[in-house]
């Protein structure tokens, strides 16, 4: 072999092993850090719903996972680097915003959607952004893209007051908006075990708050409480669990609302509701349902009965048009949930993405 060919092999090597490092550390990045089982087990220990001897925490109901009965096509991991088959044609409408479309001083009420279940919320003159995702919901580009742009970048939101989380999955937490608000003076706010990972990504521990399950954080009139879930957490093959996830309760002067966060079917939901009932409006999760994970999400039927569950006025779905998470088409979980609320007599709020909408007065069409 030549000297030359030997050069050209040696630094092919050179750039491979420079890319799988590259590989791996964006990876690693993207997972973040979390707490040594120690610091677990020091921490969750008398946590009902948390295991020191497989040192995870326990969802209320068992998760159940059985591929032999997915429906809609092939449930493995590889179609996560593919176009979904179930997407829309087309864009989806949007109402494209801009910092300077955000009045400097926040309403009382006010929601803004931005697509699955990223959202900003007004409530007593402070901003709560929550579960900011606006770009892949995945560890490296590529791997589950957005149906389409969010109708805003993080760089043009309005200051955020507070940064709430419900879990560690991608397509909630997304490493790229945490660092970005790292070095502002935004509260963050999430659920045990968390933290680690904020802080790893450079988030000062002072402005991170943790909760249990009706553990509670106040800003002036806005109480934000943590509730339980039917759900798991992580973001690797090896830290299952190994973090909380929650719904929340935001209530403030004259409103009450509930966010489900990811959760199957149980009867949590009637104990939010008689602990912390009623509410102006239910932010339900209505997408990402298969009969493979039956308990993983919310079926269409399941969202109309919660809504009657916490004792909720309003119906608001979140969790949807965004991400192929389940084999299903974009727009059968809202078409179903849509019809099955008009039949029920339910009151439904379903904007646009980065439509604003205030709770009782703005109206709302079908867009689907």
């Amino acid at each position: 072999m030549s000297r030359k060919k030997k050069n050209l092999i040696v630094a092919s090597s050179v750039v491979l092993l420079v890319f799988l490092a590259g590989v791996a550390w964006q990876v690693n990045d993207q997972i973040g850090q979390r707490y040594a089982q120690e610091e677990n087990i020091s921490k969750f220990k008398d946590l009902a719903y948390y295991s020191s001897t497989l040192d995870e925490f326990v969802s209320p109901e068992q998760i159940i996972s059985a591929k032999e009965k997915t429906t809609g096509g092939n449930p493995g991991f590889l179609r996560f680097f593919t176009k979904s088959p179930y997407a829309p044609p087309t864009d989806l409408p949007k109402v494209k915003l801009r910092k300077s479309d955000f009045s400097k001083v926040p309403s009382d009420i006010a929601v803004y959607w931005f697509g699955h279940s990223a959202a900003l919320m007004e409530l007593d003159g402070h901003r709560i952004l929550i579960d900011p995702v606006f770009g892949n919901a995945g560890p490296l580009p590529g791997i589950t893209k957005r149906f389409g742009d969010a109708p805003l970048t993080r760089e043009d939101l309005p200051p955020i007051d507070i940064l709430l989380i419900t879990h560690d999955h991608y397509d909630h937490l997304e490493t790229k908006t945490i660092k970005y608000f790292a070095g502002t003076q935004t509260r963050f706010v999430v659920p045990l075990g968390v933290g680690a990972r904020l802080k790893g990504w450079g988030v000062p521990e002072n402005r991170i708050t943790e909760l249990a399950w009706h553990e509670s954080f106040n800003l002036e009139s806005i109480s934000i409480t943590a509730c339980p879930g039917v759900h798991y957490s992580g973001r690797s093959n090896k830290d299952k669990n190994k973090t909380l996830w929650a719904s929340y309760v935001l209530k403030g002067k004259d409103r009450n609302l509930f966010w489900s966060g990811d959760t199957g079917y149980s009867d949590h939901f009637k104990q939010i509701g008689n602990q912390y009932g009623p509410f102006d409006v239910a932010f339900l999760e209505i997408d990402a349902w298969n009969n493979g994970w039956p308990n993983t999400h919310l079926f269409p039927e399941q969202v109309i009965q919660v809504v009657s569950d916490v004792k909720a006025k309003t119906l608001f779905p979140i969790h949807l048009a965004t991400f192929d998470l389940a084999l299903h088409p974009w727009n059968e979980s809202i078409q179903v949930v849509s019809d099955l609320a008009e039949k029920s007599n339910v009151e439904i709020i379903t904007p646009v993405m980065g439509q604003k909408i205030i709770p009782g007065v703005t109206k709302t069409s079908k867009w689907w």
